[in-house]
Formats: structure tokens, sequence, C-alpha cells
């Protein structure tokens, strides 16, 4: 009987342990692949973590907005900031992890020199990666901006076009997908990742380590001190995080802690 209550002891203080659970909406790379890294080490500690994929940038803001999920890692802040303004939200920033440099990429030409007059480029369509996507072009010499600090910048703020640019605008996550039907197309990481391009060899361009657009895990401010949530950053801050980034994405995506 006393070993009998000893293993139901056991059972009970581990389903206790266990029962935290902690549901986070991720884009499928990197950023659920970084959360699945750390599963195990957050079952150890007694968090159930389970990982929701997304592949488009509002639901999972409005989902946790909603309290249908607990956290989401996707974005950075200049985005975080342009969808609570829009929407009415109040999400905030748990913890900065990684960079994912956004790129310009063509299947037509090796170099930005090589594009033609007219020559067709897409960008993002949300206000902060599409402003990005300026101000990238912009540091290279491609075009010039009234502001070449206003990370909201438009096609219409482009004040030198010498080449006559054409600026089309999709949603960032099918931008790869008219890669081959357009001359010029800049591709948030994430998404030259899933579509098998390497940013570090593949990129015509690409942003340095100076790029303020660090992905962040957010969350609701009633949940951001949660024990889980502090145990899912202390995991996410890891030497073993670290390693794990550097060695899988060699570079294209750079830690940030």
């Amino acid at each position: 009987m006393k070993k009998l209550l000893v293993a139901f002891a056991a059972v009970a203080a581990f389903s206790a342990h266990a029962a935290d659970t902690l549901t986070v909406a991720a884009t499928p790379v990197p950023h659920a692949e970084i959360l699945e890294f750390v599963k195990p080490a957050l079952a150890q500690q007694g968090v159930d973590l389970k990982v929701k994929v997304f592949t488009d940038y509002i639901q999972p803001n409005v989902q946790v907005a909603e309290k249908r999920l607990d956290a989401n890692f996707f974005q950075h802040q200049p985005y975080l900031d342009e969808f609570n303004k829009a929407k009415g939200t109040n999400l905030i920033s748990v913890a900065g992890v990684h960079l994912e440099p956004l790129g310009a990429y063509s299947s037509k030409y090796k170099t930005l020199e090589e594009l033609p007059s007219t020559a067709t480029v897409v960008i993002p369509n949300d206000a902060t990666n599409g402003g990005r996507a300026l101000l990238l072009l912009a540091k290279a010499g491609v075009i010039k901006l009234q502001d070449s600090n206003n990370i909201l910048s438009t096609v219409k703020d482009i004040t030198e076009n010498p080449k006559n640019l054409k600026f089309r605008e999709l949603e960032a996550a099918t931008i790869p997908r008219v890669l081959t039907q357009v001359d010029l197309a800049l591709i948030n990481t994430n998404y030259a990742l899933e579509a098998k391009l390497d940013p570090s060899k593949d990129a015509l361009v690409i942003e340095g380590s100076d790029s303020p657009y660090v992905n962040i895990l957010v969350a609701r401010p009633d949940d951001k001190d949660s024990e889980a949530m502090k145990k899912l950053v202390a995991a996410l801050h890891s030497p073993e995080v670290k390693a794990f980034i550097l060695e899988k994405y060699k570079g294209a995506v750079v830690p940030a802690f």
C-alpha cells in the first residue's frame, strides 16, 4: 500500500506539474522550428508547449488578442506597433529572439545593376514590411526616398527612381510564388527559407545586423509574467537555442540575444 501511495503521489505531482499548457502561434520557418526545438526542455519543466502553425500575419495576433491563444512568435516590433494601432489591440513584446534579414531576390538577374528600365519589383503589402523593403532598396542606391529613416515609407514617398521601376504590392506569404514572374522580389527570410532559397547566397542585397526588425515573442499584458511564459522566454534565450539557430540557418537567421 505504501508503494502504491508513493506511486500515486508521484503521478499526481507529475500531472500537476505537467498541467501548465502554453499555446503559441508561429509561422512555419523558422519560428515553429525554434519552438519545436525547445519543447522537450519545457516539458521537463512542466510546460506543455503547443505550437499552432499559421501562414499569414493577421490571425496570430487576432487570436492572441481574443484569448484563443496564449502568445505568438512571427513578427517584429514595427509590425506589432502598426497592428495595435490599426486594430485597437494591446499586444506587447515579451522578448526578442532573432533577426530574419529581409532580402531582394531575382530569378532573372544576378545583381541589382542588371535590372532593366521599367523592371517589375514586388514588395510586401503590409505597411511595415513594405516600408522596410523600400528602405533596403534605398540603402542599396536603387531608389531615393523622401525620408530614408521612415520605416512606414510607401511607393508614394519615392523621390528618385532612375530605372522607372514598376512596384507591385502583394501579401508577404505569396511573394515567393511569383518570383519567376517578376524581375525583383523583396522577401521576408521565413518565406524565403520555405521557398528553398538561401538568403546568404541567393539574395542580391540583404539587411545587415544593424536592422531594427528583431522577431519577438508577443502576448497580452495579463499573460506576459506567467510562470509558463517566463520559462518559454528562458528557453528561447538559452545557449542551446543560439547554437541551434546558428547551425541550422547558417546566417539566414541571426540570434538577437
